[in-house]
């Protein structure tokens, strides 16, 4: 048991919560990430059918990997091509990269350049029945280290929707900047590199009236903040 406490389900949604957990208070996370790999195609039918129990999942295995591959090999950081592309986690036997879980499976395999309007030649494992709608809110759940990154919560099926929404909208109230007098909004940067995500610039425009950063009459211009890379320590959210 790793020396922690006790974990006596193997579900996949709850192996990636305690996962997530053990990384949070930093304790042994072997025997998850083994019950991770360990898991067969049988018991990840839910990934396939319901899109809130896929979404809970892959937002934690990434976050709780990403840390793992940042605390184990910190060099990879330095280049971020290899750091994004390298072995995160192995999920039922399949390796997967932190590209493959964010683009390959929760992107609906969209390519992470072209804006979000191309498709990702890259092979992932995880085939078609896997992949989730594009769901702009995951650009403020996933947190690879660097300092411009939301912190890290905890993402449950039930609550997942509830829960994205609150990291969405405390994420924008932090990095977004209105100026009625030039009716200019400045976002953060991740709104330009998947525009495509958003539905192009009108769609930026609408997701920031949905969560209160600009007056429901508004259509300002959109200037994009610089993204911070500094590697930053560990940032779960501390009012969970």
């Amino acid at each position: 048991m790793d020396g922690a406490t006790g974990d006596t389900t193997d579900t996949p949604s709850a192996v990636a919560r305690q996962l997530l957990e053990r990384v949070r208070r930093e304790q042994p996370t072997e025997s998850r990430e083994h019950a991770l790999a360990a898991l067969d195609e049988a018991s990840l039918a839910d990934l396939r059918t319901d899109r809130r129990s896929a979404l809970a999942f892959w937002l934690n295995v990434y976050n709780a990997t990403a840390q793992l591959l940042l605390e184990r090999r910190p060099a990879l950081y330095e280049s971020r091509w290899r750091f994004f592309r390298t072995t995160a986690a192995t999920v039922a036997g399949i390796d997967v990269s932190l590209d493959d879980i964010e683009h390959g499976i929760m992107r609906d395999k969209q390519s992470k350049y072209g804006l979000g309007y191309l498709p990702r030649l890259a092979r992932c494992r995880f085939g078609p029945a896997y992949r989730l709608d594009v769901d702009p809110r995951i650009h403020f759940a996933l947190n690879c280290g660097a300092a411009s990154c939301p912190a890290i919560l905890s993402y449950d099926a039930e609550t997942v929707d509830q829960t994205l929404d609150g990291a969405t909208e405390q994420y924008l109230a932090q990095h977004v900047q209105y100026d009625e007098v030039l009716d200019r909004v400045r976002v953060p940067r991740v709104c330009l590199w998947f525009v495509g995500d958003f539905g192009g610039p009108s769609g930026v425009r609408a997701f920031l009236r949905d969560y209160g950063r600009i007056p429901r009459g508004a259509s300002p211009s959109l200037s994009f903040d610089g993204y911070d890379w500094t590697r930053v320590p560990r940032r779960f959210d501390t009012s969970e």
